[in-house]
């Protein structure tokens, strides 16, 4: 639970992940060699040659010697592709698990309108329940760490996050409260372009946040310029006129874009301010974060949706005509959604948490269809493709031309052995004799 990693979702959900490399070095023991007449000979083991036939070595001709250096590279090997094999397994039920609990949210959150429209009361509902991160991690703290720590030490320690005097009240409305302000603001949009537009569209659309965080982390945290992001950040722009131009313009679906434009420009902000000011957070830190947000905005927000209502801006009826079980459904799935995203990179790739949220268009896009809430003509489509297109492009990473380069050769050089191998009695005959010409010219 002591890995350092930034905090993904609304919290820079790009999404670094700490990489452990296990290498092994080469075993350069030396192996006795026996003669014709007894004499030993040292040679090292790299150049001997030995077979296994049904658990016995043919070293010299004597059974029983095991070659503790292959066994050794075996069980590596093994180690390393069942920790592999853990991690990618994990990865699919993580893919599966935060397009489940995405696409949920915003399903049900469409719904839940239908009978209760007040987009900012259940910004704020579902923000309170961030409470719970802090105490979940401190349970598992008790469960996996060796050194169990009381709530307060374990508290104060996070809280050196913060800096050398902890969580002040300065600290607080410095550094904690605009991000609450960044946090509310993106949710509180997001669910109004729910009431404009169908969910295929808002969730196609957020996924240009992406796009906006790598704009704005190249213009004020100077990150590396690359030509693929910026064809990515076409690309989505790209979208958004065409998401626009494929509903004719009218004032309701541009609303609508407008509000999830900016819920994604909010989330961008979000994450880059986050790195820039806070940096990189441990587990326990995020989770201490994320529980003082949510603390901050039960306490310090609730006299909005009060004043929301007196002013008939949302109105939502008596305590007993509230759809309970709906919005439970939301800050629930929305909560989960926020664990995965932030604590998922413990037991998989970062890259599959954010193959989760774009998979979440289609699947809103199903759904969509199924209810007729939705004409597919050929410019949203295009436009959703494009999105998704770009939201893909800004996965790869910084090296991504080097990596193709080096898969390229090897699958080139994996075609030419069997072409070397299929030799006939002349053609090895012309090999030996290229090969001693080679090295007679070496000599010289």
């Amino acid at each position: 639970m002591g890995d350092r990693d930034a905090i993904a979702h609304m919290a820079l959900g790009g999404q670094s992940a700490s990489q452990v490399f296990l290498s092994t070095g080469s075993d350069h023991r030396v192996v006795k060699k026996e003669g014709p007449e007894g004499s030993g000979e040292d040679r090292p083991r790299d150049n001997v040659v030995s077979c296994t036939v049904d658990g016995q070595a043919a070293n010299g001709g004597v059974p029983g010697v095991e070659p503790d250096t292959g066994r050794r590279r075996l069980r590596c090997c093994v180690q390393i592709t069942a920790a592999q094999v853990q991690k990618v397994l994990w990865g699919i039920a993580m893919v599966m698990c935060v397009c489940t609990s995405w696409a949920g949210s915003t399903q049900l959150a469409k719904l839940t309108f239908k009978t209760f429209d007040a987009p900012f009361t259940l910004t704020w509902f579902a923000t309170t329940w961030n409470c719970l991160f802090f105490p979940l991690y401190y349970l598992g703290h008790l469960c996996k760490s060796p050194e169990r720590q009381t709530p307060k030490q374990r508290f104060r320690e996070c809280c050196r996050f913060f800096g050398e005097e902890g969580l002040t009240i300065k600290v607080f409305f410095t550094k904690v409260a605009p991000f609450g302000l960044l946090w509310i603001l993106t949710n509180y949009l997001y669910l109004q372009a729910l009431r404009k537009i169908n969910t295929t569209d808002v969730s196609a659309l957020f996924c240009c946040n992406k796009a906006f965080v790598f704009l704005l982390s190249w213009i004020v945290l100077r990150d590396r310029f690359m030509g693929v992001r910026i064809v990515a950040a076409i690309f989505a722009i790209a979208g958004i006129v065409m998401m626009t131009y494929a509903d004719g313009f009218h004032s309701h679906s541009v609303m609508g874009i407008t509000f999830i434009v900016a819920s994604a420009s909010m989330s961008a902000l979000y994450k880059v301010l986050f790195k820039m000011v806070l940096g990189s957070a441990k587990f326990g830190e995020a989770a201490l974060f994320l529980t003082i947000v949510g603390a901050a905005n039960f306490v310090l927000m609730s006299f909005v949706p009060l004043i929301l209502y007196l002013t008939g801006v949302e109105y939502f009826g008596s305590p007993g005509d509230i759809p309970w079980f709906c919005l439970c459904g939301v800050a629930g799935l929305n909560f989960a959604f926020n664990i995965l995203v932030n604590f998922g990179i413990a037991v998989t790739y970062p890259t599959s948490i954010s193959l989760g949220i774009v998979l979440s268009v289609p699947v809103n896009a199903m759904v969509d269809l199924y209810t007729c809430e939705i004409h597919f003509n050929a410019v949203r489509l295009i436009a959703v493709f494009i999105i998704c297109l770009g939201f893909l492009m800004l996965l790869l990473p910084e090296d991504w031309d080097q990596c193709f380069i080096q898969l390229h050769a090897k699958i080139r050089s994996k075609r030419e052995e069997p072409a070397e191998m299929e030799t006939g009695p002349g053609s090895s005959l012309n090999w030996s004799r290229r090969a001693r010409t080679s090295m007679s010219t070496f000599t010289h």
